[in-house]
């Protein structure tokens, strides 16, 4: 439980991770120290390929990188972390034989470069900038800067990338559409933001569009006045109002009907809500944050939700990862739902048996994070030992857990879903298929069979086998 006596001080922020990246040994040595000492957390490493290792560890805050680097350069690094991190800043620190590549790499979002030798104070100041342009603190009334984010508990890197961008768009009042699937705490993340933007102060209201009935939807909304219908014997403010100077959730918004679609989209447009019944417009101010587990885009293709309301709210698009793609959170959460159930059903529990959490983190969980949780409630309300069994887990989970590879078959599977992947998009081209994965064409004959795989089954001409 927390304690609910509040810290007579407030605790310390967490110093920045900085992820530094240089093959020579003595500058590496040098940035550490340096960093370091300027109260930085330094994690250092002399190739490309280590840095995007630890990318897939913990995500930093900031990346710097020499441009010449053995195999894969800084250039090339950068390109794969602007694919998996597009907010994370990069610097690069380049020789003078790389600068118009340095400025080229400016031009596609580094952040800033440095020639070499570089002016210790610069450095400094360069990191301090783009730190401060790619985290905004936000400091919650009691304590940390990052108590806006207290409710989601992560270590997943694709989680901290969801963070980061979601901090940096709490300080604009820009329309945010929250994507993923059930469970994925999507709700969670609107209220992070909410606490993370200048509106924490005002309400923040979450309203589930798919659970209302659409003759209720509006006025939930909208608000009525007193005779508008049959049952309107008051005037009701509807969330809009309730939410001014806040923020609005629209949770399930693929959900709301076509009509009310409209509405809300003038609404929006004119920043006035006009109630039911009333024949007066009243101003708003509320920053929307939208959230759908649906496919909004073949929606709008069937016709099933208006492209111009779409647009309208998703200007900044956040993607929550499932928990199948976090698994190092998966006996995190599970610990951390623990000691919260435990308290709550008054039991005495000490933690997960070896076994019972090697269940949990191989299991499929569909309904991601609210399903995790759901099952720990479930053997915590069971539990009659202090170390909760496998066996409670697995009547709780009701589902197969999910195949865990060896490497070498991991290597294999990829292997064979990758030929045939060149194969498919090569109609069989045996030639072309060697050509893009750079191999002769007897290395290519030869992992086709290897794999069982021939030509004929990828053409679509008239001459393609069968396969039967």
């Amino acid at each position: 439980m927390t304690d609910p006596t509040p810290p007579t001080t407030a605790p310390l922020a967490p110093a920045p991770h900085l992820l530094v990246v240089d093959d020579d040994p003595d500058m590496l040595r040098l940035l550490t120290i340096r960093l370091t000492a300027a109260g930085y957390r330094v994690s250092a490493v002399s190739s490309a390929e280590a840095a995007l290792t630890q990318l897939h560890i913990e995500r930093p805050q900031l990346v710097l990188s020499d441009v010449q680097l053995p195999g894969r350069d800084g250039l090339a690094l950068f390109d794969d972390i602007r694919l998996q991190h597009p907010s994370l800043p990069v610097i690069l620190l380049t020789a003078h034989g790389t600068i118009p590549d340095a400025v080229q790499a400016t031009e596609r979002g580094v952040f800033t470069y440095l020639t070499k030798p570089f002016d210790g104070k610069a450095l400094l100041d360069k990191i301090a900038e783009a730190l401060s342009l790619s985290a905004p603190v936000h400091v919650a009334k009691r304590g940390s800067p990052e108590a806006w984010q207290h409710q989601i508990i992560s270590r997943s890197s694709r989680m901290a990338e969801a963070l980061a961008e979601a901090r940096l768009v709490a300080q604009s009042d820009a329309s945010v559409m929250l994507r993923g699937e059930s469970g994925t705490g999507k709700e969670l993340l609107a209220q992070a933001i909410h606490r993370a933007s200048p509106r924490a102060g005002k309400p923040f209201i979450a309203v589930n569009c798919g659970a209302i009935p659409e003759a209720l939807l509006e006025s939930e909304l909208f608000g009525h006045v007193k005779g508008a219908f049959t049952d309107a014997v008051a005037n009701h403010k509807g969330l809009f109002q309730a939410a001014d100077g806040g923020t609005l959730l629209l949770d399930e918004i693929g959900d709301m009907p076509l009509a009310l679609q409209v509405k809300l989209l003038r609404v929006l447009q004119e920043r006035m809500v006009r109630p039911l019944g009333s024949s007066l417009s009243l101003p708003v101010d509320v920053r929307i944050i939208s959230a759908t587990h649906r496919d909004l885009d073949a929606a709008m293709a069937e016709g099933q939700f208006r492209a111009d309301l779409y647009y309208r709210l998703n200007v900044v698009t956040l993607t929550l990862p499932p928990l199948s793609e976090r698994r190092e959170d998966i006996a995190l959460l599970a610990n951390h739902f623990l000691v919260k159930l435990a308290a709550k059903y008054d039991k005495r529990l000490s933690g997960f048996a070896p076994e019972a959490l090697k269940a949990m983190t191989t299991a499929a969980w569909p309904g991601n994070v609210r399903q995790l949780y759901n099952v720990v409630e479930q053997v915590c309300a069971l539990s009659t030992t202090p170390l909760v069994p496998l066996t409670l887990v697995q009547r709780a989970l009701r589902s197969p857990s999910v195949e865990v590879l060896t490497l070498a078959d991991a290597r294999q599977r990829f292997e064979r879903d990758y030929l045939v992947g060149l194969l498919k998009l090569t109609d069989g081209n045996v030639a072309d298929a060697a050509r893009l994965a750079d191999r002769n064409r007897t290395e290519f004959y030869r992992l086709m069979q290897k794999h069982g795989l021939t030509p004929g089954h990828f053409k679509v001409d008239g001459n393609a086998t069968s396969g039967n």
